[in-house]
């Protein structure tokens, strides 16, 4: 199955690619907005530049971790690399200034939801603190909701709750 995007509205919508040859055209229309546009089937032009993107994020989530968004009603699957620094999470809206936004239809997910800070701690190693943002949801630690001055130090395979969304921490291999 693959998704398309709709170019006025960010509306996702879902069609199976093996039903169509490779340089077909497919015309859509957007569910939400009613917009009409193509795409063609096939390998893009961009196809080696998404390539080194996806490496590139591959490489970044093993320097600095990642964030696995559970597949439920709201949204798919999502690995979702964080950076050293303040990685604001929340729902994707298109003109939003967050730096981790997650592709989900949830609306109890915030635009800016909750905040993880990666850096490295005395000894060198990195640390990930996880605080709300605040939200009007709150943000879950392992069924715990946390409080606006709550910091909660997280380590492999935590679970965060954001609405109802859940995320599960992976750390970067350090050594």
């Amino acid at each position: 199955m693959k998704r398309v995007r709709c170019p006025k509205c960010d509306n996702h919508i879902v069609f199976d690619e093996t039903q169509y040859a490779d340089g077909q055209q497919l015309v859509f229309q957007c569910p939400e907005c009613n917009k009409q546009f193509a795409i063609r089937i096939g390998t893009s032009k961009l196809h080696d530049k998404h390539e080194e993107k996806i490496l590139d994020e591959q490489q970044h989530a093993e320097e600095c971790g990642s964030i696995v968004v559970v597949e439920n009603v709201f949204h798919y699957k999502q690995v979702i690399p964080l950076k050293m620094g303040d990685n604001v999470i929340g729902r994707y809206v298109r003109g939003t200034d967050i730096n981790t936004p997650i592709e989900t239809r949830d609306p109890s997910v915030d635009t800016k939801h909750c905040i993880i800070r990666v850096q490295h701690n005395k000894q060198g190693h990195l640390q990930y603190i996880l605080r709300d943002a605040p939200s009007n949801t709150g943000t879950f630690y392992m069924n715990e909701i946390l409080r606006d001055q709550d910091r909660i130090r997280l380590s492999e395979g935590d679970i965060i709750t954001i609405g109802a969304t859940t995320l599960i921490l992976r750390t970067a291999n350090n050594g």
